[in-house]
């Protein structure tokens, strides 16, 4: 299928590295205007230079702070201001500050997990509705986890926000329908520097565990959020697409 996001305007957070850079190229690839967000500006300078090395006016950078809800409200108010709208938000911006058993986290790193990675999402989306969806319509796409499906010990609390946002997607599908889609993917171990201290010291070993025998590309993860973003999607809300190789299994 040739899917084409042309004339939409999208806007990803956590999109300088990792999964949220790949959803932005590919939805740059596939004729959409990108605001890509994260919090450090050379970083985002740095990858749309390496999504469009000759420029593109249709690629736009905003450092912000995903927890931050100032920062949330002058991002969203920039992609209108500068792109002309607003139609796909992506939260794929998220924190794990700590690792070990979650009964033993303390308090400001439990605080910053939720800030980011439940709180932020919902803000991001609340400001997005404000300012361009409740009019438009839209689409909204949260990047949940596997983790939020299961039990890992090592990264507790991150997986009850990953479950949480799960729960959020499909509360606000509800709520926002028949004119704004929310849907949520749920990668497996995908292959970024978030993660590299749950993959990079025994890749291969890991892998075999796998039933698809490889661990998750950024890309792997991008192709399905095209296909959500799109309209090849259109009576699809609500919804978690695991995207993990198998590894639910």
């Amino acid at each position: 299928m040739d899917i084409r996001l042309d004339g939409k305007v999208a806007l990803v957070t956590g999109a300088s590295r990792g999964i949220g850079k790949a959803i932005a190229a590919r939805f740059a690839e596939a004729g959409a205007s990108v605001m890509l967000s994260s919090r450090k500006e050379d970083a985002l300078v740095e990858a749309r230079r390496s999504i469009r090395p000759d420029g593109d006016a249709r690629l736009e950078v905003f450092a912000a702070n995903a927890g931050d809800p100032d920062a949330a409200a002058a991002c969203v108010g920039a992609t209108v201001e500068r792109l002309g709208g607003l139609d796909i938000l992506v939260n794929n911006a998220a924190t794990n500050p700590y690792m070990g058993r979650m009964i033993d986290i303390d308090l400001p790193r439990l605080d910053k997990t939720y800030d980011v990675n439940l709180r932020g999402a919902f803000v991001w989306v609340q400001e997005a509705y404000r300012q361009a969806m409740e009019e438009r319509g839209g689409n909204v796409l949260n990047i949940s986890s596997i983790g939020g499906l299961s039990v890992e010990t090592s990264i507790g609390h991150y997986n009850v926000t990953k479950a949480a946002l799960i729960h959020l997607t499909r509360s606000l599908a509800k709520e926002l329908a028949p004119g704004i889609r929310v849907n949520a993917i749920c990668p497996g171990l995908v292959k970024t520097d978030m993660a590299k201290a749950l993959w990079e010291r025994d890749e291969e070993a890991i892998a075999q565990h796998v039933p698809l025998h490889r661990l998750g590309e950024p890309e792997d993860i991008a192709d399905a959020a095209l296909f959500l973003a799109s309209d090849a999607s259109s009576w699809i809300t609500g919804t978690t697409l695991v995207v993990d190789g198998g590894m639910l299994l």
